[in-house]
């Protein structure tokens, strides 16, 4: 008979995670953590009360860390978000948390609005013209404070930058995984 204990479902790292922040350090002696979350809007880290965590990327040797914090509170502090989880008690535990990775399932994000897009489900959408000529595929997407662009990148040739507004977005079908735009070839 086997001593092996089964994984926990919880502990399952989700297939649909997204990484929407890291752990910045502890906060407070009671064992909470200062999250970076990525998003203006960390609503994807409220929406979850499982975050799945990762080593920081780079060199050096991983620390230790639980795979998964349950969330027991979390709140906007400035341009942070604390959070108390279950599996950090005290300061020194939250500390050496610093550079985690923080992930959720993308099934657990609030629902957009219409006319809303999360940007990892634009990553990788064939982005076409008006006479339906392929322009490439969103690589990357930058936001300049004003407005968010598309990065597209042709099989062929230089990357294109499209605004994503209203003036040069006529459709975004993410079933299709097909954004069409009004810019030509030569632009």
């Amino acid at each position: 008979m086997s001593s092996a204990r089964p994984v926990e479902p919880d502990l399952e790292f989700p297939a649909d995670a997204i990484e929407v922040g890291r752990v910045a350090g502890a906060w407070g002696i009671k064992g909470w953590i200062k999250v970076q979350p990525y998003a203006e809007d960390p609503q994807a880290l409220f929406s979850s009360r499982r975050w799945f965590l990762r080593p920081p990327e780079g060199p050096g040797a991983a620390p230790a860390m639980p795979a998964l914090l349950r969330i027991a509170d979390s709140r906007t502090h400035g341009a942070l978000v604390v959070a108390a989880a279950q599996e950090v008690p005290d300061r020194d535990a939250a500390e050496a948390l610093r550079g985690a990775r923080i992930f959720v399932s993308r099934a657990s994000f609030p629902t957009a609005d219409d006319d809303e897009y999360y940007w990892v489900d634009l990553l990788g959408c064939e982005v076409i013209n008006r006479e339906g000529q392929s322009l490439g595929r969103v690589s990357e997407l930058t936001d300049t404070g004003v407005h968010s662009v598309l990065h597209v990148q042709p099989s062929e040739g230089d990357e294109r930058l499209i605004p994503f507004v209203l003036a040069y977005v006529d459709d975004v079908d993410l079933g299709a995984r097909r954004i069409r735009v009004d810019w030509g070839l030569d632009f």
